[in-house]
């Protein structure tokens, strides 16, 4: 969430980001109007205890010179005064409550790159790389190729688990393995460091690092403990250092995080409905920066870098997209997409997201690092390296052979025990 200075101090900064996004100055008078009064409680309740200090000093006075009557008096003052403090605590912290959940819904400011759009349809195209493949047949949709292959059994999955689960056989789970180790050591190459992370997480850590009111319909909980299953390693490695200050000696922390991800989404009608495009379990590949403020921006031009020449080396053909405001989302302050080809599709999918989310979930989770000056919110960054069942279906669709059969990337073959195609699974 954004920090109360800038509502006291910047409340245009803020009003003037609301306009870029289309959205009404509603909340941002809210938050002014609660954080006035929580203040003023706060300024009520010091008078207060002051007042009621110096009218504790006479109680022993009166006593001493054996005036009850005085001492009784102010004894009644000292406990009506006590009463009035109790009751300004309880509106003071439900003011602060109130100010801040309105708080922790209005979106991060975006940089003044991001394009000015209402929706995907705003978005810009920042860099085109690869080759678009050419065929000299009509190109198979992934659909196609996993089920003539039988390289994915959805329907076995989902008597077990439901729709959207999936069995990964043969050649294209030995690739989808060799997909997460190349990024995994790509990135270590790159000074991140490999971690997994749990794959569940307590509420108040979620709702340091995502907009529940949005994010939470997409989540899977954990009944009866009060636990989410996580839809990106993004989320529990950004939290990791929560409630905690940074020495700023261990900045930029960098992590490569390999997890399983749990979505309940589901997707438009036709590539979504069936397939391993959009599922409710995949392996995702993730980097997370948390940095210095002064160094953010450049870390975000980094992780673009590192997906850039990540799916440059898989030799694929995809789009850099700078993703407009009408469809940024709460958290993040600039954010670019990448979008691999589909000739099955005959259209560009988004395959990475790369984020730069400031000082957003930092507050939220009260992650700060140490200055001289006191603490300040560091700075959290994250991008997909690689979703590895969506780079499945890029790979398949754009290195399909007419038999059927996939060619394996160049940079995997040393991972497929030199393995050059991807060959049917017997069954």
């Amino acid at each position: 969430m954004l920090s109360m200075d800038l509502f006291r101090n910047e409340a245009d900064k803020i009003r003037a980001d609301h306009d870029k996004r289309g959205i009404p100055h509603d909340s941002i008078n809210q938050v002014i109007r609660l954080d006035e009064k929580w203040r003023n409680a706060l300024k009520q309740m010091e008078e207060g205890r002051r007042e009621r200090n110096l009218a504790a000093r006479g109680i022993a006075d009166a006593k001493k010179s054996g005036d009850k009557e005085e001492s009784d008096r102010i004894m009644a003052q000292v406990k009506d005064l006590g009463d009035q403090i109790a009751a300004l605590d309880d509106k003071a912290n439900s003011l602060l409550e109130e100010r801040d959940s309105i708080r922790m819904s209005i979106p991060n400011l975006l940089h003044d790159a991001v394009p000015v759009g209402e929706d995907e349809g705003g978005n810009t195209q920042h860099s085109l790389h690869g080759v678009k493949p050419e065929f000299s047949f009509e190109p198979r949709t992934h659909n196609e190729l996993i089920e003539m292959n039988k390289w994915v059994d959805l329907e076995r999955a989902a008597k077990i688990a439901g729709s959207r689960f999936f069995f990964l056989k043969g050649d294209l789970a030995r690739l989808e393995l060799a997909l997460q180790s190349y990024s995994v050591d790509f990135l270590i190459g790159r000074g991140f460091t490999f971690i997994q992370p749990p794959v569940m997480m307590n509420r108040t850590a979620y709702e340091g690092v995502t907009d529940l009111s949005d994010f939470e319909t997409v989540m899977y909980g954990i009944t009866p403990d009060p636990l989410y299953m996580i839809a990106t390693s993004e989320h529990p490695l950004t939290s990791m250092y929560m409630d905690e200050v940074i020495e700023p000696s261990m900045l930029p922390i960098k992590m490569v995080g390999v997890s399983p991800c749990f979505r309940r989404e589901v997707g438009a009608h036709g590539l979504s409905d069936r397939g391993i495009w959009r599922v409710h379990q995949f392996t995702k590949i993730e980097q997370v920066v948390i940095t210095h403020p002064d160094d953010s921006w450049d870390h975000h031009e980094d992780l673009l870098k590192n997906c850039v020449d990540l799916w440059d080396a898989l030799n694929l053909h995809y789009e850099v997209v700078n993703i407009c405001t009408g469809d940024m989302g709460t958290v993040a302050a600039r954010k670019y997409d990448l979008e691999a080809w589909l000739p099955g599709a005959k259209a560009f999918k988004e395959i990475v997201s790369c984020s730069n989310c400031t000082d957003y979930q930092a507050n939220r989770l009260k992650m700060r690092y140490r200055t001289s000056e006191g603490n300040a919110a560091v700075h959290t960054l994250n991008s997909t390296a690689v979703a590895t069942s969506r780079a499945l279906v890029a790979i398949m669709e754009q290195n399909q052979l007419e038999d059927g059969r996939v060619k394996v990337p160049e940079c995997l073959v040393p991972l497929m025990n030199g393995k050059t195609h991807l060959d049917p699974c017997e069954w």
